[in-house]
């Protein structure tokens, strides 16, 4: 629970420590006091959005602190371990820095952290209920938010949550995938087409360079085999002196000079090396010449196949050296077209099963809420009751409507249906229900929740507009009774409810020098009757409206 607020330099709040307890505290004041300045302040400590108005314009910042009491809070212990914010204490301190140029900053036990990160953590911490909640209960969203509220099936919404945003997202898949097909229908055309003749040319990987120098031995054969024939006659196989004959000689000759220098062997040995070599090269060059062949019908094909590739290189615009890789490429391309054809056919069945999954999981949540509505008409009719709607009644209506696109809270349209007079039927709560009635009707619908929810502190700002007389007084009997089992604050302005807090809080407005501060007190018992007593009788306080708070104080605190 909330146990102690520090404010400093917030709107007209130059300073503030408050210190809060278990029950119920009412907070009261004159209009235009600021009472609920300490609500707006909490708000901001527990992530709300900032705003650098809200700093006091004498200061560079406002700074708020909360100290809370989570010893009976396992679920904000989990929270602070998980994130690795505990301390070794029992409680927890949020603050919240702004300054005037619109940062700010975020602690938890004084460690930095995200806006974000204290509003998660402040919804295990505290429930605000503000003055606008009746005006939110006209809304089928909100009235929907409520009955789940009151319901507590956390895992069933997440269910369906979770079978929704699968589904959402193969249906995107699936648009995106239609969109594609669209956009490359004739791109699969030509690709087809293109994809057909290259299969059809069936180039291999490196072919077109084996088949140019093939065609250029094919293309040269006859110059080949005569040169190869002569210089073969020259080399080795005349009659007359040959290169081989005049090597031979040679390596003769300097073999007889080593006699007269030895510095001339290694001249002799290199020759005789290489007749040896022209001799085996002569040996090589008569296999070759005997086995190379004239194929006039080989170098026929070669020359069609050479024609055929530089057409289609000149038809793609690419090198012939490149058909081989440009081929695969196509081939790939058109397999992804061909993939994504497929990936349509297999998404439509998962969207299918997907969509199944779906309404199961919306109508065990929708099984849910009619069970929780019923249970809920009974309570909110009976409470309306104690709120001095003798004849009033209060039904839910939940319409299945598992044929409508799916969403995240399931396939269920829902109305508040209200009757506030014997005969009356049941009509939209928007259509029939006073501005008073409806204040009462959401007041009871709050409290209700409230009683079902573990959130161990419940703010009410001035939720009581347009109610007065006995029912004022049930309502602060209803907020007395909830605070008996949570801590409930509750900013009003009727008696009835002050009267009801197990302790009360005055909030009071100065101007000194120009400049207006804001203050909050403790009331211990008299000064609790003297303002009960201005409540009732407006700033001239009588014995009358002293002995009347006095009395009435006694009667509600019973």
């Amino acid at each position: 629970m909330l146990t102690n607020l520090e404010v400093n330099d917030f709107a007209i709040v130059s300073a503030l420590n408050i210190e809060w307890h278990a029950g119920m505290t009412a907070i009261t004041g004159e209009t235009g006091a600021g009472k609920s300045i300490a609500i707006d302040a909490l708000s901001l400590c527990l992530g709300e959005r900032a705003d650098p108005a809200a700093v006091r314009p004498s200061a560079d910042k406002a700074q708020i602190s909360a100290h809370f009491d989570i010893s009976q809070l396992p679920i904000a212990q989990q929270f602070l371990s998980e994130h690795m914010l505990n301390n070794d204490d029992e409680d927890c301190i949020l603050r919240r820095v702004i300054s005037k140029t619109g940062r700010s900053k975020s602690y938890i036990n004084g460690i930095s952290v995200t806006a974000s990160q204290l509003r998660e953590l402040g919804q295990y911490l505290i429930s605000i209920h503000g003055q606008h909640a009746h005006q939110l209960l006209l809304k089928p969203e909100h009235q929907l938010h409520l009955l789940d509220s009151y319901a507590g099936h956390t895992p069933l919404i997440n269910a369906v949550r979770t079978q929704y945003i699968h589904f959402n997202k193969l249906q995107r898949e699936h648009s995106e995938l239609l969109k594609q097909q669209h956009a490359q229908a004739a791109r699969q055309q030509l690709l087809e087409y293109q994809v057909a003749e290259l299969n059809e040319f069936a180039i291999a990987q490196d072919e077109y360079e084996a088949i140019e120098v093939e065609h250029s031995k094919l293309s040269n054969s006859q110059t080949i085999i005569e040169t190869c024939q002569r210089e073969l006659q020259h080399l080795y196989e005349r009659d007359e002196q040959t290169v081989l004959s005049q090597l031979q000689q040679s390596v003769q000759q300097f073999v007889d000079l080593t006699g007269y220098d030895q510095a001339l062997e290694p001249i002799a040995q290199m020759l005789d090396e290489a007749a040896v070599q022209v001799e085996e090269a002569c040996r090589e060059l008569r296999s070759y010449s005997e086995n190379i062949e004239q194929d006039p019908m080989r170098l026929q094909d070669v020359e069609s196949r050479l024609s055929q590739a530089m057409d289609l290189s000149r038809k793609h615009h690419i090198k012939p050296q490149e058909l081989y890789e440009f081929h695969q490429q196509l081939c790939d391309e058109l397999q992804s077209i061909s993939s994504d054809s497929a990936r349509i056919d297999d998404l439509e069945i998962e969207i299918a099963d997907s969509l199944h999954a779906y309404q199961v999981a919306a109508r065990s949540l929708s099984d849910s809420r009619c069970k929780a509505a019923a249970k809920l008409n009974a309570l909110i009719s009976q409470s309306m009751y104690s709120l001095s709607m003798d004849n009033g009644r209060f039904s839910i209506e939940l319409q299945q409507v598992p044929q409508q696109k799916p969403n995240s809270s399931g396939f269920d349209n829902i109305e508040f249906l209200v009757s506030t007079n014997p005969g009356q039927p049941l009509q939209p709560l928007g259509k029939v229900a006073s501005g008073g009635e409806l204040s009462r009707i959401s007041l009871a619908i709050q409290v209700i929740i409230a009683q079902r929810v573990t959130t161990p502190t419940l703010i009410f700002d001035e939720v009581d507009v347009g109610i007065s007389g006995p029912t004022a007084s049930q309502v602060g009997k209803l907020l007395r009774q909830l605070g008996d089992s949570t801590q409930v604050i509750c900013v009003t302005h009727l008696p009835q409810v002050a009267c009801s807090g197990h302790q009360q809080q005055f909030v009071a407005k100065t101007v000194k020098n120009g400049q207006t501060f804001t203050s909050m007190e403790a009331l211990e018992h008299s000064k609790r009757i003297a303002e009960i007593a201005r409540l009732i009788g407006g700033n001239k306080i009588s014995d009358t409206t002293k002995a009347s708070a006095e009395e009435l104080l006694l009667v509600q605190s019973a």
